[in-house]
């Protein structure tokens, strides 16, 4: 389904190609009529942001939301796994699941990359995209909530996402994943502190073997990450 294209596209760094293909956009949502209409008008209306923005602008937006908080980042193991070795392995097995249904990325490319998910999505039977969907949904519901809280507009994407999932978000989970902390995306002291992390391996001997199917890919996208007190998280 090409609206996974177009979703994947409006996540993506701004550019001038971006721009001038948005007219595009719209036509392919009508065709398909994936997207609910309940999300149709919001999302039309970020492909008309970005349609007529400069593109400076819209770059720095971009950067301001999805590049300076870890609570925003437009990778789904982030938000499972933190920088856990259980990352790699996670990391490994979704990049095995792409290439065993015929896409191979670059070795730059990091899989859980939202746009990249979507991107996968599109290749998929449209039954199929929105189970794998759905077993995102937590992560896809707690990043709209937080686009909300700084009254961003990218967040009719997520919006429309978790509504073509076939997995409702279960408001518990998205509570455990909202509990992370927001940084101020201009204090650059806590920024700085906030990313720095311990290495990270992706690739074997990080931690098992990778089973890299689609039971796998459940498992790893189920929960947020755990409390402090693993005792008392409803996650268990």
């Amino acid at each position: 389904m090409r609206t996974f294209k177009v979703l994947s596209a409006l996540l993506s760094y701004p550019t001038e190609a971006l721009i001038a293909a948005s007219p595009e956009f719209v036509t392919v949502l009508d065709a398909e009529k994936l997207v609910p209409a309940a999300s149709r008008g919001a999302v039309d209306l970020l492909i008309k942001e970005i349609g007529s923005g400069e593109v400076y602008d819209l770059q720095e937006r971009y950067g301001l939301l999805f590049d300076r908080s870890k609570t925003l980042a437009l990778h789904l193991f982030e938000h499972v796994h933190g920088e856990s070795r259980d990352r790699g392995q996670a990391m490994v097995d979704l990049k095995a699941m792409y290439e065993n249904a015929g896409l191979v990325i670059a070795a730059s490319e990091l899989p859980d990359y939202v746009p990249l998910f979507l991107e996968f999505l599109s290749t998929q039977p449209v039954a199929e995209a929105r189970g794998l969907l759905g077993q995102t949904v937590h992560i896809l519901a707690a990043l709209a909530e937080r686009l909300d809280r700084r009254g961003s507009s990218y967040k009719t994407i997520f919006d429309a996402l978790v509504a073509i999932a076939a997995e409702v978000p279960r408001r518990e989970i998205v509570e455990e994943l909202l509990k992370a902390p927001d940084t101020d995306p201009m204090d650059l002291v806590v920024l700085d502190a906030a990313w720095e992390e311990e290495e990270v391996r992706f690739g074997p001997g990080t931690q098992g073997q990778g089973a890299c199917g689609h039971e796998d890919l459940i498992a790893k996208l189920r929960h947020a990450r755990r409390a402090v007190n693993p005792s008392s998280s409803p996650l268990q």
